[in-house]
């Protein structure tokens, strides 16, 4: 990965990410963090619980964590604004300091995370067993081996990498952050993927969401849709993407929609905020969904195999699409359940 430097050596740039300053660093870090550990948290509290855990649904939890303590560490900073610890002077210019050192963190962790959880999924997704203590122990290490890892790698760049001025207390001090291109890379991606689909099963799509009936069903909300009873082998794993396509898009319909604006006006965002909960949430449905078309063959119908996605239900995408008698009795006649 190539970097080089300014010529004021105030910060490092990575070839492919610029920078952002914002004029008041201390008040607004903190007013960002605060609503970003926020929203973590809400999502966390609302999300539902599932029977098999996951290396990003760890992971998202750790991020949670790692954001309220870095957010007590600056608050706790900017409180005291100069005071003495283990010999070390810290000022409002230490605020900075750790979200700089945190976006660079932050910015080369979304290609490894997606990486290790697609794998995660692929591997994992045909199991019909549930979380044991075994498994969530390994993500839990997969987890703290990560952060640590691209902890060092940060740390063990030129000392003047980091970014601040020499002089911090000078009147022209500023705080510029990395702006990471890996997200920008990963929405466009997976937009290019969703739109292909949508161009391919656009027949499927449009048949589907026209007789489309929102209603509760055992006590969840479920989108009824007309059901094809007999296919060729093509023809159901067509409507079968199509129908991971509709659940997929249904539950985070706003996120794709953001995420459209974002790459079409080329919108950069600091690293320190784009790697947040919300998005890693998406990007595991996405990574959920592309997991049951590639094994689509090999899975088994059974709870613990659809109660992965804290966010999107999807276990009428299988019901009854690989099996004519599974739920049989449950299903209305001539439709199925898609949520």
């Amino acid at each position: 990965m190539a970097v080089t430097f300014w010529e004021n050596c105030s910060f490092l740039h990575f070839q492919y990410g610029p920078i952002f300053q914002p004029s008041e660093p201390s008040t607004a870090l903190l007013l960002i963090m605060l609503g970003k550990v926020l929203l973590s948290l809400f999502l966390l509290r609302i999300r539902r619980l599932t029977l098999r855990g996951s290396f990003m649904v760890h992971f998202c939890t750790s991020l949670a964590l790692l954001d309220l303590v870095l957010l007590g560490t600056m608050f706790f900073i900017f409180c005291f604004q100069d005071f003495m610890l283990l010999g070390i002077r810290f000022t409002t210019y230490h605020i900075c300091l750790l979200a700089q050192i945190m976006a660079l963190v932050y910015g080369i962790l979304h290609y490894p995370v997606a990486l290790m959880a697609g794998l995660d999924y692929y591997l994992t997704v045909t199991k019909t067993t549930s979380s044991n203590v075994c498994r969530r122990s390994l993500y839990t290490v997969a987890v703290v081996l990560t952060w640590i890892s691209v902890l060092c790698y940060v740390l063990t760049l030129p000392s003047n990498a980091v970014g601040l001025d020499k002089n911090p207390s000078s009147s022209g001090y500023q705080c510029p952050f990395y702006i990471s291109s890996q997200s920008y890379w990963l929405s466009l991606g997976m937009l290019s993927v969703i739109g292909m689909v949508c161009v391919l099963c656009w027949s499927e799509v449009r048949d589907m969401v026209q007789p489309m009936k929102l209603m509760l069903y055992k006590s969840e909300t479920v989108l009824f849709f007309p059901h094809v009873p007999e296919c060729s082998h093509r023809d159901c794993a067509k409507h079968f993407l199509t129908r991971l396509l509709v659940c997929f898009v249904g539950n985070w319909a706003p996120f794709v929609f953001l995420q459209m604006l974002i790459v079409l006006l080329e919108v950069q965002i600091p690293a320190y905020i784009e790697m947040n909960v919300p998005w890693l949430y998406f990007i595991n449905s996405f990574l959920i969904a592309a997991a049951y078309w590639t094994r689509r063959r090999q899975i088994e119908l059974t709870e613990e195999v659809w109660s992965v996605d804290p966010f999107v239900s999807w276990k009428f995408c299988f019901v009854p699409f690989h099996s004519q008698n599974a739920d049989e009795a449950e299903k209305p006649t001539g439709e199925i359940v898609i949520c």
